[in-house]
């Protein structure tokens, strides 16, 4: 059976930190420990995103994390409209990089059109410590 958490935040700058953080402990008490560095920067690019471009004013995003067996998967879901694209950024853009960064780290990833809003997703291999509590 898989493990599940979730948490919704609100669309402010210091949520990109929270949500790492809360991804983070998550997996730190879950033992998923091997591919941390990778998840955390994925669910960094996702969050932010979804906090420039997809959370209207007042609205919050919510972040759903999910292990089971040998794989992690991290949803982040807003309520604004359209999908992602990866971009093609010019050499000296400073941004437009996530969903590049997102796409080489995971092992897949995607998004969920919803009524309102959509879900962006992915999923990275990684291994859970022995002996860890669930």
């Amino acid at each position: 059976m898989p493990l599940t958490r979730q948490q919704s935040f609100t669309r402010r700058k210091p949520s990109i930190r929270a949500t790492r953080q809360f991804v983070t402990r998550t997996l730190s008490q879950w033992g998923y420990l091997d591919r941390l560095e990778e998840i955390q920067l994925c669910v960094s690019e996702i969050a932010t995103n979804a906090l420039l471009h997809g959370v209207p004013p007042g609205r919050l995003f919510r972040v759903r994390i999910e292990a089971a067996e040998e794989e992690v998967r991290i949803e982040v879901r807003d309520s604004g409209p359209g999908r992602p694209t990866a971009q093609s950024p010019r050499a000296d853009s400073e941004n437009g990089r996530g969903l590049l960064l997102v796409g080489e780290l995971a092992d897949a990833w995607g998004d969920i059109e919803h009524t309102v809003g959509k879900t962006v997703w992915f999923t990275i291999k990684a291994t859970q410590a022995r002996g860890r509590a669930q």
